[in-house]
């Protein structure tokens, strides 16, 4: 990794938009790219969940990494995931992604057939012995049924060269992500996911990143400027204004869906189509979003009137 490229702050996970056919809109992907970094993002992660990265074909994922890339340019920190369910899998395509320009991979454990401590310990070890880059462990429990004990995740800082960070959404966060700071002393950087439902208490317990969807961007970095700031009344106002449309997307299996609706909204991609399993919002659903997305941008109006 460029030393000139800090893993800190928003990294929004960057959504694969999709033609209403379901083949890659590639169009729509560049100008995705561009808005996140005119946003704000610090950094963007790659082939999360949010990205519908169970979804895209290896070739499909090749050729996104290879383009958004080149799009990028050097302007931020790209975050690929690299996880796999076989280890020797996970290890190629850790190589792959870090080949086409990835500055840190972010890994899931395997999860179809589960491991015990000492596997998952081989497991990240054969990845990081395999690149130069950073490795982001990615601790989600509720996707994956993989548990990964504070202690566990703390030896791996302390023993595993390239892992350097991890990215807690194992619920309930906060607690975890004190437990996690305090046994790994230093050894990881604390990441907040979940959408960021818990980003200002994962924020004072440590956290030196977020990773949501692609479509409060600004309003999340300007929640994280706030706080870095020392203003933390003003980031929990702003806070509380989006928290509605937050809240709205951590409905399971509904989240990409919705975030896709309110960039179509935006302007930024043309089509809000989602690959199966993945779910569509239905009309009542998507009436409520729309509701939603009136809703904030009526508060947000109030309040920027009220500080002029």
């Amino acid at each position: 990794m460029s030393t000139n490229k800090s893993i800190a702050g928003v990294f929004p996970i960057a959504n694969t938009p999709f033609h209403p056919d379901g083949s890659v809109d590639y169009e729509s992907q560049d100008r995705l790219i561009d808005y996140l970094i005119e946003q704000g993002a610090h950094g963007l992660g790659l082939f999360g969940n949010a990205s519908e990265g169970y979804a895209l074909s290896g070739p499909e994922r090749i050729e996104l990494m290879r383009r958004i890339a080149k799009r990028v340019n050097g302007r931020v920190p790209l975050v690929a995931s690299s996880g796999h369910t076989g280890t020797d899998a996970a290890v190629q395509l850790s190589k792959e992604m870090e080949d086409l320009g990835a500055d840190c991979l972010m890994v899931l454990p395997p999860y179809f057939l589960k491991t015990d401590g000492d596997g998952l310990m081989y497991y990240f070890t054969a990845i990081s012995n395999a690149v130069k880059i950073p490795i982001m462990v990615q601790d989600a429990p509720l996707m994956t049924q993989v548990a990964m004990p504070p202690a566990l995740l703390a030896r791996m800082g302390r023993e595993i060269e390239n892992v350097k960070f991890v990215k807690v959404e194992a619920p309930p966060t906060p607690s975890k992500f004190t437990a996690v700071a305090k046994q790994a002393a230093g050894a990881l950087t604390l990441f907040g996911g979940l959408n960021c439902q818990f980003f200002i208490e994962e924020w004072q317990r440590g956290a030196r990143g977020q990773m949501p969807g692609s479509d409060r961007t600004r309003d999340l970095v300007d929640i994280w400027n706030h706080l870095e700031s020392g203003e933390v009344d003003a980031a929990w106002a702003l806070f509380t204004r989006i928290l509605p449309l937050l809240r709205f997307q951590l409905q399971p299996g509904l989240g990409v869906s919705a975030q896709k609706n309110n960039l179509v909204a935006e302007g930024v991609i043309a089509s809000a189509h989602v690959r199966h399993p993945t779910a569509a919002l239905d009309a009542e659903s998507l009436a409520e979003l729309a509701h939603l997305r009136q809703m904030v941008s009526r508060e947000q109006s109030a309040a920027a009137l009220s500080n002029t």
